[in-house]
């Protein structure tokens, strides 16, 4: 069964309540407009100039791939994060991106030790199926992803029926929330479409 996600509340309510992924379950959290256009416009040039960007070399089932995006680990001194046969140590914040986690703190209570950042320059650039589910995060880990520039598509399947799938587009100035069964339950990916041609950033708040 495959579904798309549609906006069914007005933006000044998504702002504040959210809006489910999922009917059943409030495991995943959509706020459209959580920073405002010309705000999402500052820091996407800011993040774009400013991150020190990287192209990562990833190891899959013993080979060794460069990651279809640039990358960036930036936390708290200690956040040190491993996935894919790489270990990540933390770039300090900056002032942007720590503007953006007292921003996240506030607005949902938890608080963020280290972020990754993921820029797609173009529909080609992409992030294939899976799950944040690394021991470091927990059980059950609490996530906002935040998207500035070009909106993609954002693909949920379930780990149990593979049919059962979601799929919305991560809009100039959203955020996603994951937390609870997110993780276990489901895996995401942002696949590559061709036809997109601008840059989106991503930022992924995470608890280690």
């Amino acid at each position: 069964m495959r579904t798309s996600f549609v906006e069914g509340t007005d933006a000044s309510s998504a702002r504040v309540h959210g809006e489910r992924l999922l009917p059943d379950s409030n495991d995943f959290l959509y706020y459209r407009g959580f920073i405002a256009d010309e705000q999402a416009d500052r820091t996407f040039a800011q993040l774009a100039q400013l991150i020190a960007w990287h192209t990562e070399r990833i190891t899959l089932f013993g080979r060794h791939y460069e990651s279809p995006r640039l990358v960036a680990w930036y936390g708290d001194a200690g956040a040190v994060y491993r996935y894919s046969g790489i270990t990540h140590q933390p770039h300090p914040w900056t002032k942007e991106l720590l503007a953006l986690r007292a921003d996240l703190e506030a607005f949902l209570g938890v608080r963020f030790t280290s972020v990754l950042l993921n820029r797609y320059r173009d529909g080609r650039d992409s992030v294939s199926w899976h799950s944040d589910d690394e021991p470091e995060l927990g059980a059950r880990p609490v996530i906002a992803s935040v998207s500035l520039g070009v909106a993609r598509t954002f693909c949920l399947r379930s780990k149990r029926d593979r049919a059962r799938r979601v799929s919305l587009r991560l809009e100039h100035g959203s955020l996603l929330l994951m937390r609870g069964e997110s993780q276990a339950a489901w895996q995401h990916a942002v696949l590559k479409e061709r036809h997109v041609s601008g840059e989106r950033i991503n930022l992924t708040f995470r608890v280690l």
